[in-house]
């Protein structure tokens, strides 16, 4: 067996990895999809440009159904004085200011009056902000997830949608790292810990069952 095969056989003997059937109603959560993410000069790479391309339809599909829609953006202020641990490891961000191009949501994916747009300057989109109680107020259930990177600022939303309680679709082709690693990896660790990860061919399989 592979190491791959036999890492996956020692989850499913403990027991990880059980499905999460998606319940309506929907939401969809768009993390970090910016032009600096976009860019391989700057925070991008790997197949974040493919992710962002596989999200168009998703985004017309959820606006289609009327489902609530959150982007997020990665924002600090102009004079670094919320600088913080996380800038501290990654010292460019603190360039991802409120009008820096980088820090803009790319054009092709660019909210629509109604959505919210959650600025934060941590990887959680859920951490000291108010994107729990908006979905809990539009009744959502099933958190749907696209966005970057999938080890980083993806992984810790989804981590901290379950913690609220929402159960989390993490659509693989839908989400991108800079690296293919870190990438599989966290697919594997969120699909055996925290959510239900699937391509977005078979949520439209779900939704029209």
């Amino acid at each position: 067996m592979s190491k791959d095969g036999n890492d996956r056989a020692v989850y499913a003997r403990q027991g990880f990895g059980a499905g999460l059937v998606p319940e309506p109603p929907f939401g969809l959560l768009v993390v970090d999809f910016v032009n600096g993410f976009a860019d391989p000069a700057i925070f991008g790479g790997g197949n974040i440009p493919a992710a962002i391309e596989a999200t168009r339809p998703l985004l017309a599909l959820a606006r289609g159904r009327g489902w609530p829609v959150a982007h997020t953006r990665i924002v600090y202020a102009d004079d670094g004085a919320d600088a913080n641990v996380f800038s501290a490891k990654v010292p460019g961000m603190l360039g991802l200011t409120e009008a820096a191009p980088a820090s803009a949501i790319v054009p092709e994916l660019a909210p629509l009056p109604g959505e919210l747009v959650v600025h934060k300057n941590v990887p959680s989109a859920f951490f000291a902000t108010g994107l729990a109680p908006w979905l809990t107020q539009r009744g959502v259930r099933t958190l749907v997830v696209a966005g970057c990177v999938t080890s980083g600022c993806v992984r810790a939303s989804v981590v901290d949608a379950m913690c609220w309680g929402f159960r989390p679709v993490v659509l693989a082709d839908c989400v991108g790292d800079r690296a293919v690693g870190p990438h599989e990896a966290s697919l594997f660790d969120m699909a055996q810990k925290y959510a239900e990860v699937m391509d977005y061919a078979d949520l439209l399989r779900r939704l029209d069952d």
